[in-house]
């Protein structure tokens, strides 16, 4: 009778088991309900299989030690009629080695798949087919086109006025374009405090610090408009600096660049628009006469 009663509740962990992994057929849940499609970069699937797969670890392990903790307490309960403590067991060496032992191959082995995703999403182009300089501003966000020698102004998205729910004008909020299929390198900077670039259907983000460039690498995969925001608080209006990237043809990507030279907006919007201009590595104030 008593092995009867311990088999169903081993069998409890198995039935939780086998019912996620029947929950787990749609295309959501497949890429950890991640926000957005496979193929998007030539970096979001490496994303993916990392998120994924360490959360079935994770859950393989979290059933594991639930099962035995609800068989110990189910084996071991008090049951009618039993005084005083049961017996109690110390130093029992195999179970402690393994405790340690297990915890840091986890460890280790997230540490390695890490890294080296990391390492291949960070991985330099040489050659990059575009080149494009990003500046994140209170609260808004300037874009030079550096091969085409063009740029594009940015304001701080803005609540329309006629609707009552506080909807964005979209044909102000800043667009980035990117060409489809093209190596992009993008250099980070900031104009006065720190920000962060999150396009958040790239599943990357990079910090902008006042007096550093950083670099971002990435190809587009698929066509579309997708959201970006600043990711770090960066005062007031932190939540209205946004952007769209939209990603086209080389051919809509060859004509937007055509209207930015019509409207005259051609050169580049440098440094000499930043808010801080004596940080290390800016320059040095002249000397008063």
């Amino acid at each position: 009778m008593r092995s009867n009663r311990r088999l169903r509740w081993a069998a409890i962990p198995i039935a939780l088991v086998i019912s996620v992994v029947l929950a787990g057929c749609t295309q959501a849940q497949l890429q950890g309900w991640l926000p957005t499609e496979p193929g998007t970069t030539n970096n979001v699937d490496r994303v993916i299989g990392l998120w994924v797969t360490s959360w079935i670890v994770l859950l393989v392990v979290g059933i594991i030690t639930w099962g035995l903790t609800i068989w110990a307490i189910v084996v071991y309960r008090r049951r009618k009629g039993q005084t005083g403590l049961p017996a109690q067991l110390r130093y029992n060496m195999p179970i402690e080695i393994f405790y340690t032992i297990v915890p840091l191959i986890l460890v280790l082995g997230f540490f390695a798949f890490t890294a080296r995703d990391q390492s291949a999403i960070e991985a330099k182009y040489d050659n990059p087919d575009q080149v494009i300089q990003v500046f994140g501003k209170q609260w808004a966000w300037d874009f030079n086109y550096v091969d085409q020698n063009v740029y594009s102004p940015g304001v701080q998205a803005q609540a329309n006025p006629d609707d009552s729910n506080g909807a964005l004008v979209e044909s102000q909020i800043p667009t980035l374009y990117l060409p489809v299929g093209k190596k992009v390198e993008i250099q980070l900077e900031s104009r006065d405090v720190i920000h962060s670039f999150w396009v958040i259907d790239f599943l990357y983000k990079k910090d902008m610090l006042p007096g550093k460039t950083n670099y971002m690498y990435v190809t587009p995969e698929r066509i579309g408009t997708y959201s970006g925001k600043c990711a770090e608080l960066c005062g007031e209006y932190h939540s209205m600096m946004l952007f769209n990237v939209k990603v086209v043809s080389q051919a809509d990507y060859d004509a937007y660049i055509q209207t930015l030279k019509d409207a005259g907006q051609t050169g580049q919007l440098g440094p000499d628009y930043n808010r801080n201009q004596n940080l290390p590595g800016i320059g040095t104030p002249a000397p008063k006469e």
